[in-house]
């Protein structure tokens, strides 16, 4: 099931509060995925602090996204 995220807040130690479309919040770590490509660049906490919600999931600046089943399945609950 592929849920929507619908709100967020961005928490300290790159951590992202996340709700989803069934009012289920999570806590995503965005640090481990700062290895991968393009996520590296999330590494500027200025740039970082540019998330915004589109189409359902987290994104920056750049077309950087994070798949919204990724945020759901690797999140721990809040």
């Amino acid at each position: 099931m592929l849920l929507d995220v619908i709100d967020f807040e961005i928490l300290s130690e790159y951590k992202v509060k996340l709700v989803f479309e069934n009012n289920e919040q999570k806590i995503f770590d965005v640090s481990t995925i700062f290895h991968e490509k393009p996520f590296e660049v999330l590494q500027d906490y200025h740039y970082f602090k540019q998330a915004r919600i589109e189409y359902g999931t987290l994104s920056w600046p750049n077309e950087i996204d994070i798949a919204p089943e990724t945020l759901y399945l690797e999140s721990t609950a809040a």
